[in-house]
């Protein structure tokens, strides 16, 4: 078994097809016969059921696929691992961050790993806090920074480590009756209409989150605008639409220019009630990680408190 067969057998599992998988691979489709052939005779079993002018993998082939990839992007971590065996003066970084970390809290960071290592290339990817734990338990990042909470079926998976913090807060625009109060109640949140991101990002989750702990379900709040853009949430509150919780981070310009304002929440007591969330740096448990992802590890320990 050759990594070059592996490479034939999984476009062909792709595609279900032998000269799809011959175009993707700039090969000829007797090459691509012929590689599955020996492998189905090497191992005196069948990878694909021949219908006709179809075909369909076998539950042997099914087997082979998760493992052929898996071996694959063993290879392919193991030949970057070996490139940076050069003092770092090449190679690439795959990161995959959520929207809030992405736009406001990591680029000085990249921008000082780009000052230390001018010659890595970094590759980052923003999403939702859900897609960027996803995307790193498949391997799809070797790092990902998320301020949601990373979901059960993942958790053995992914290892979390803390690399800094911000503060959600509440804001509303200048033509909403709270633009001119410091404070309001508990009770009162259900009293406005609210802007709100998708459920799966880390804000939404992290505001869901302290609801709960206050004793106010999601549904008691009069929700009219759902949106999947932390900059589109703040521009529709700034216009006057409703309230939102939104990073104290993605408002500083705002509250500076007074065209946001803040509203403490205080409970029965009169204490004012904060909602503070961690920033994750996530890795997987069990793939390799590269020099790269581990220097810029070391880099995110050293500055993410500042």
């Amino acid at each position: 078994m050759t990594l070059d067969q592996l490479r034939v057998f999984l476009a062909v599992a792709e595609h279900l097809h032998f000269t799809r998988a011959a175009e993707t691979l700039y090969i000829t489709q007797p090459a691509v016969s012929a590689a599955i052939q020996n492998l189905e005779e090497e191992y005196g079993i069948k990878l694909f059921h021949r219908i006709g002018r179809h075909i369909e993998i076998t539950e042997a082939g099914k087997l082979l696929q998760v493992e052929a990839q898996k071996i694959l992007d063993q290879v392919t971590l193991t030949e970057r691992g070996l490139r940076e065996l050069n003092n770092l003066q090449r190679g690439e970084l795959k990161l995959g961050s959520s929207l809030t970390i992405g736009n406001y809290w990591l680029p000085n960071k990249l921008g000082e790993f780009q000052r230390r290592y001018p010659k890595i290339s970094v590759n980052c990817t923003l999403a939702n806090t859900e897609d960027i734990c996803v995307g790193t338990a498949t391997g799809q990042f070797d790092l990902g920074l998320v301020e949601g909470v990373v979901s059960p079926s993942l958790k053995s998976t992914l290892e979390q480590e803390i690399v800094g913090s911000d503060r959600l807060v509440i804001v509303v625009g200048k033509s909403h009756p709270w633009f001119e109060r410091v404070e309001i109640s508990l009770t009162e949140l259900t009293t406005t209409d609210w802007v709100m991101r998708e459920s799966g990002s880390g804000t939404q989750q992290r505001f869901e989150e302290a609801l709960q702990n206050w004793g106010i379900a999601l549904s008691q709040l009069n929700i009219i605008l759902i949106l999947n853009s932390g900059e589109m949430v703040k521009a529709v509150v700034e216009n006057g639409v409703g309230a939102t919780a939104i990073s104290e981070l993605m408002v500083e310009k705002e509250l500076q220019l007074d065209t946001l304002r803040t509203v403490e929440v205080i409970d029965n007591s009169s204490t004012i009630l904060e909602i503070c969330r961690p920033f994750l740096k996530l890795k997987h448990r069990q793939r390799f990680q590269t020099r790269l992802s581990q220097t810029f590890e070391s880099l995110l320990t050293l500055t993410g408190a500042e």
